[in-house]
């Protein structure tokens, strides 16, 4: 870990530019980045920030194929909306680039021919996935199968998404094609691989040694994981039609794998924003007094943490990076976030349903980062955070301040007399959250930073509420002076103090106390953050109440989204084994209307139920307790096997079958005789 480094470079996993941002990425990668970030330059520290779009991923081509348009179609559409949305939330990257920029082109081809012409390739005719029927072979993401270590029958070919182990199409079971749904065969081809197990030794030193105590156990953990299950070459070429072309003879056809060119990104990148501002990119990449910290997701720990170190290493000239602290996943309603399954809350959607709203998901999101393990967002726990904790706690401090000071001293800071304990005790905590918030902030601990930024801003509402000024300047205004004094130092910080995890907030709250923004270690003099005389602005709601019926909408919204998932999977039963004419016309299918419904004692599925069939009134046992209560199907009108062989059920002879489907919605559902005219004892032809 570097101590007291000169300058940071700080990296945001560049997201693949086949469909918009949702609050899985926001509050796995990019939310946390722009805090560290933010918090840097209060500091006046040597920051740059980057990040962009890959364009480069099979899940661009797999994106075009589906929509039946062109990859670059595709990529231009998507980084229009990507990049908006993260200007909007507040996303403060110092450069945001593309992949499919000339830069990146010529910089990953550069990277690639250095380091085969220094021989760090290994080339090799190896056997890949090929899908007759398209005519082509399979990129990773082209193939599914089950996974060989979990057993999942949904892994792709270049990872398993629920037991979070990388693999290679080739070690599916059962692998299909997603193209065309065939079976792939096994076709030679060549690669260019970079050999893993050359690093072996390195990754043991650098990470296994070197970083035990510092990056968080669940990176650890997974590399230390891979590395002691054995390093193997990794192909850094693909075939494909879409990518950057592998710049050496003999490889026509043939793209950069996205794993060697998207890491690249961050250096071309860096390369983009020095060109514009007119800067040396070399010291932020190549300079040892530089840190370089990545935010990526778990699913990308193995290519930062392995992959693109054994990268850099090959090449010589580069730093290596100094952390990744990669996040869990966030989940949706108790349901994994799907970009496929339309199961999400995508950025650009909620910045129109919640207009200048942009820090209550900022809060939200922090306030339940899955540091450590999976989190799950719900909106009713996003509308609690926001009306309890920043309307509640913070709005209402930072509003009653503003308004007596207006009210009292018509927005002028009051001169304050001799503080008494409790004042000095408040601002001397207040003097300590700066290094409180950084430890954690320095530890990557942002919930645990918010969550003490949100601590000052209790202190705050506390003693307001211990002092009442508005009781106070009834009897002894010139102690009322002191208190709003205080408070109104405490509302300062807070303007600070909170900038890293609400800007929008922040700037709100400047504008208020007609100030700019103060440095982080909020150097007191004499207490003096807003100095007496100083004149403040209006007062305005920082945060307004969100409403149950907001709430609702979104939750119909994905409602809606479940219901559509299971109409668009739900596939026809296939056929049968044939049958013959007379087959079927032994079945005796009836009309009928069930009379009585009770449930069967000590059986949780069954029903047993008196049905009039216009020849008799029998008795039915029907599996269907689990979806229909017995006092609301009494009177339903049913279709009846009436010639099915009775058979006992705990103890209970059924005579005869009621005749049930699933809707699209996947709930059970009669399959009713609903014509006009039609009564009991009717046959069904």
């Amino acid at each position: 870990m570097i101590q007291n480094p000169e300058r940071y470079t700080i990296t945001a996993a560049l997201p693949y530019t086949n469909g918009p941002i949702h609050i899985g990425h926001l509050a796995g990668v990019y939310v946390p980045a722009d805090i560290y970030s933010r918090y840097l330059r209060l500091q006046n520290r040597d920051v740059l920030f980057v990040c962009g779009s890959d364009e480069h991923g099979v899940a661009i081509s797999m994106k075009a194929k589906k929509e039946g348009i062109t990859p670059q179609q595709v990529i231009d559409k998507y980084d229009g909306i990507i990049r908006k949305s993260f200007s909007d939330f507040g996303i403060a990257f110092d450069n945001y680039s593309r992949t499919s920029a000339k830069i990146h082109h010529e910089t990953a081809s550069d990277y690639f021919r250095k380091l085969y012409e220094n021989g760090d390739f290994i080339e090799e005719v190896t056997e890949q996935l090929y899908d007759v029927k398209a005519d082509q072979f399979l990129a990773d993401r082209f193939v599914t199968g089950t996974c060989p270590k979990c057993g999942n029958e949904e892994a792709y070919g270049d990872q398993c998404e629920k037991c979070g182990s990388t693999l290679n199409a080739t070690d599916l079971i059962n692998p299909k094609s997603t193209i065309t749904g065939e079976t792939p065969v096994l076709k030679s081809t060549k690669h260019w691989f970079l050999p893993l197990d050359r690093y072996d030794a390195f990754l043991r030193e650098w990470i296994l040694e070197g970083h035990k105590n510092d990056w968080k156990p669940n990176v650890y953990g997974q590399v230390k994981s891979w590395i002691d299950g054995g390093l193997e070459p990794r192909a850094v070429t693909r075939d494909l039609d879409w990518g950057i072309d592998v710049p050496v003879e003999g490889a026509e056809g043939k793209k950069l794998y996205v794993w060697f060119d998207a890491p690249i990104g961050y250096i071309s990148s860096t390369k983009e924003w020095a060109q514009r501002e007119g800067k040396d990119w070399t010291p932020y990449w190549k300079d040892k007094g530089t840190k370089l910290v990545h935010f990526i997701g778990k699913d990308n720990i193995v290519f930062h943490c392995v992959i693109f170190p054994a990268m850099l290493k090959a090449e010589g000239s580069y730093i290596l990076p100094d952390n990744v602290p990669a996040n869990e996943f966030l989940n949706l309603e108790g349901n994994k976030l799907s970009t496929s399954k339309n199961w999400a809350v995508w950025l650009h959607e909620y910045l129109e349903e919640f207009p200048n709203q942009q820090d209550v998901l900022r809060y939200a999101l922090t306030s339940n980062a899955p540091e450590t393990k999976d989190n799950d967002f719900t909106w009713k726990d996003f509308q609690a955070r926001n009306n309890n904790e920043l309307v509640a706690i913070f709005g209402n401090f930072i509003n009653r301040v503003v308004v007596l000071t207006n009210k009292y001293y018509n927005g002028v800071v009051p001169t304050p007399n001799e503080l008494s304990e409790v004042d000095e005790q408040t601002l001397a905590e207040l003097q300590a959250y700066p290094a409180v918030i950084s430890s954690s902030i320095e530890r990557y601990r942002f919930r645990e930073a918010l969550g003490e930024m949100m601590n000052a801003a209790r202190l705050g509402n506390k003693y307001l509420a211990d002092e009442e000024p508005w009781k106070m300047i009834k009897t002894d205004p010139e102690r009322t002076k002191t208190q709003m004094y205080v408070a109104l130092q405490i509302a300062a910080a807070l303007s600070t103090l909170c900038e890293p995890f609400l800007p929008f907030t922040s700037k709100k709250l400047l504008k208020m106390l007609n100030i700019k923004i103060n440095n982080w270690n909020l150097e007191f003099e004499d207490w003096n953050l807003l100095p007496a005389g100083h004149q403040i602005g209006e007062a305005e709601l920082l945060f307004a109440k969100i409403e149950d019926e907001a709430i609702q909408k979104q939750i119909d919204k994905l409602e809606a989204t479940k219901t559509a998932n299971l109409a668009e999977n739900k596939k026809a039963e296939p056929q049968k084994d044939l049958i013959q004419f007379e087959d079927f016309a032994k079945m005796d299918l009836r009309v009928g209307t069930i009379l009585e419904a009770e449930k069967m004692p000590k059986a949780n599925k069954l029903l047993i139920l008196k049905v009039d069939t216009g020849i008799d009134v029998r008795t039915i046992v029907s599996g269907i307790a689990e979806s229909f209560k017995p006092e609301d199907i009494i009177g339903k009108r049913v279709t009846v096997l009436a010639n099915l062989a009775p058979r006992a059920l705990r103890g209970v002879e059924s005579q005869g079958m009621i005749l049930m489907t699933n809707n699209a919605e996947g709930k059970l559902v009669f399959v009713n005789p609903d014509a006009d005219g039609v009564g009991n004892g009717e046959t069904i032809n």
